[in-house]
């Protein structure tokens, strides 16, 4: 059976977790972010959100706001994940294919801020005000930049990521027998 999941979802909302879970399940993982990270590492620039977010955007500006999409689209094979989608366009590029869904991860803004100074990541912000502030910036309105509303809002499945590991995995493993069932029907 093949089936495409993306995964949207503000910052530490739990897409990584999302996406190891899938990748045990025998999903392959990719990540539009890889292709930003790439390309940041062609340009000298270290890999702190900042730097990530700026090359996301220029290259939206430059070659089109589903670029990002566009150039995963090669390395999808029969049971994928693509993790990282923050723009509508980018949907728009992954809806072309036949069985993908996406999937919004959510969960509280405190609990994620939370979850964000854990994992230490650079550049990360270390105060829940500058947490929500780039949250902010990374929802806007420029066709070019990341849309994470606007992408959240076009999810057809949303997963609530706010009480634990063991209860994200149950209801991942829900979903994902639905969306199986789905897909085998035979069609009319």
């Amino acid at each position: 059976m093949k089936l495409v999941l993306g995964l949207t979802g503000a910052n530490a909302a739990g897409k990584g977790e999302v996406a190891s879970h899938l990748r045990a399940r025998g999903f392959t993982v990719h990540s539009l972010s890889d292709v930003v990270r790439d390309e940041a590492a062609a340009r000298g620039l270290p890999p702190e959100r900042e730097h990530l977010i700026r090359i996301g955007n220029l290259l939206r500006e430059n070659a089109g706001p589903g670029v990002l999409a566009e150039r995963i689209l090669p390395r999808l094979g029969r049971r994928d994940v693509v993790d990282s989608i923050r723009n509508p366009a980018e949907v728009d590029v992954l809806r072309g294919l036949p069985h993908f869904v996406l999937l919004g991860v959510r969960a509280p803004i405190e609990l994620r801020f939370e979850r964000s100074l854990s994992r230490g990541r650079p550049g990360d912000p270390t105060t829940l005000e500058r947490f929500e502030l780039r949250e902010q910036q990374e929802n806007s309105s420029d066709p070019a930049a990341q849309q994470l509303a606007a992408t959240f809002a076009m999810a057809d499945r949303e997963i609530d990521n706010d009480t634990g590991l063991d209860s994200l995995r149950d209801r991942l493993d829900r979903l994902l027998a639905a969306l199986e069932a789905v897909s085998e029907r035979p069609s009319r």
